[in-house]
C-alpha cells in the first residue's frame, strides 16, 4: 500500500512544524504539503487529493470551518479538526463535526509537553484508521457495483438473536468514540420517552467537549441530556454524558439511591472516561436488565463491559461497519459474538425503542 498522503493546514509555523514531525514519524505516512491559511488550503486540497487534512479553526484570510466546507462541496476529503480545548472551541469543533469533519486533535502541542508521546500515537492512529476504513467502505461500494447488488447492507439491520430478554430493561449504556459527535445526534434526537430509563454515555472527549456535546443534543431531544455531576441521583428518561477526563459509574447513597458517580480512578484505563469502567458499574447496579450499545470508534473499550453483560443474559446492539467513521469497537463485540442486533446507524434509535417499548 502506499504512503498516506497528510495536508497540514494551520497558520502556526509551529504546528505546521509539531504535526509534520509527528506524522512522518511513522514510515506509512507522509505530508505531501503544508497551507499557512484556509483558502491556500482549500487550494491545495482541490489540487492535491490528500487523503486526510489537519485543518485548524481560527486562521486568516479563511478560518477553518469556512475551508471545510468548501472542501466538503468540492473535493470531499477525511478532515481532522486542530482544536484549542476551551468552551469556545468545543463549539466550533462541534460545528466542524456537523460540517463533515471525522474526528478532532488537541491544538495544545508542544514537546514539552509530558502527554507528547500519547498525543503522537493518538494522531498516528487515527489517520491509519479513518483512511484504513474509508478505504475499506470505498471497496464494498465498487465491490456492490460489480456485482450489480441492488441491497445495500449499509441500510440492512441484521438480527442475530430474536429472544429479546423478557424482563424489562431498566438502563441502557452507549459507548462511541470516532465519529460520535454527529452519529449520536442521529441517535438521541430519536429515543422516545417511552424507554422511560435513564441512559448512560461514554463518549471518548476531552473536558467542555462533552457538556457542549450534551447540551446541543438537549436542546434536539425528547429526553433529557445533560453532562453528569456526583452524586446526583439516577432519573428515567434523562441521558448522562461522562465528564471528558473523568470516569462515569453509579452507586447507591446512604438513603438507598442510586447516584452519579464520578471519578477518576481507575487512572491506569487507556481512555477516560472508559466505556468498560462505566459499563461494569452501571451493569454491577441494574444486573442483566442493561441494554448494550456499542457504536463507531477505534479500539476495543467496551468489549469486557458487553461480555460481562452478556454473561449475565443481557442484550447488545451494535453499530454495522458501514454506517461507522471507524469500524473498530462494534467490531470486537460482534467479532467476539456478543452483538444481537448488528444496525446501520440511522436505524439504531428505532431498534433501542424497539427493544425498550413492547
Amino acid at each position: 500500500m502506499s504512503k498516506i498522503k497528510v495536508l497540514i493546514v494551520d497558520d502556526s509555523a509551529f504546528m505546521r512544524k509539531s504535526i509534520s514531525i509527528m506524522v512522518e514519524s511513522d514510515k506509512d505516512i507522509e505530508v505531501i504539503a503544508t497551507a499557512r491559511d484556509g483558502e491556500e488550503g482549500y487550494n491545495l486540497a482541490k489540487t492535491l487529493k490528500p487523503d486526510i487534512i489537519t485543518l485548524d479553526i481560527e486562521m486568516p484570510k479563511m478560518d477553518g470551518l469556512t475551508a471545510l466546507k468548501k472542501i466538503m462541496k468540492d473535493c470531499p476529503t477525511s478532515v481532522l479538526m486542530v482544536s484549542s480545548l476551551t468552551s469556545e472551541g468545543a463549539e466550533a469543533t462541534l460545528k466542524a463535526l456537523e460540517y463533515g469533519a471525522v474526528d478532532f486533535i488537541p491544538k495544545e502541542l508542544s514537546y514539552v509537553n509530558v502527554n507528547i508521546i500519547k498525543v503522537k500515537e493518538d494522531l498516528i492512529r487515527k489517520i491509519k484508521e479513518i483512511v484504513r476504513h474509508k478505504l475499506l467502505k470505498e471497496g464494498l461500494i465498487r465491490l456492490r457495483r460489480i456485482k450489480n447488488d441492488d441491497a445495500s447492507p449499509a441500510s440492512t439491520t441484521v438480527t442475530i438473536n430474536k429472544v429479546i430478554p423478557k424482563m424489562g430493561f431498566r438502563a441502557i449504556v452507549l459507548g462511541v468514540s470516532t465519529g460520535g459527535p454527529l452519529s449520536l445526534q442521529k441517535v438521541i434526537p430519536k429515543l422516545s420517552k417511552k424507554i422511560n430509563v435513564p441512559m448512560f454515555i461514554v463518549q471518548h472527549m476531552p473536558p467542555k467537549f462533552t457538556k457542549s456535546l450534551a447540551d446541543r443534543l438537549n436542546g434536539m431531544s425528547e429526553v433529557e441530556v445533560k453532562e453528569a455531576e456526583a452524586n446526583e441521583p439516577v432519573r428515567n428518561n434523562v441521558v448522562y454524558f461522562a465528564p471528558g477526563g473523568f470516569h462515569l459509574g453509579v452507586k447507591k447513597n446512604s438513603m438507598g439511591q442510586i447516584v452519579i458517580d464520578i471519578s477518576e480512578f481507575p487512572n491506569t484505563t487507556l481512555h477516560r472516561p472508559s466505556v468498560d469502567v462505566m459499563m461494569e458499574s452501571v451493569i454491577n447496579a441494574y444486573g442483566k436488565h442493561t441494554l448494550g450499545i456499542i457504536m463507531t470508534g477505534m479500539g476495543k473499550d467496551g468489549l469486557e463491559g458487553i461480555k460481562m453483560l452478556k454473561n449475565l443474559g443481557g442484550y447488545c446492539i451494535a453499530q454495522n461497519a458501514e454506517s461507522c467513521i471507524v469500524y473498530g469497537m462494534p467490531k470486537a463485540v460482534v467479532d467476539y459474538g456478543c452483538a444481537d442486533i448488528i444496525s446501520p446507524l440511522e436505524k439504531i434509535a428505532d431498534e433501542i425503542n424497539k427493544v425498550m417499548i413492547r
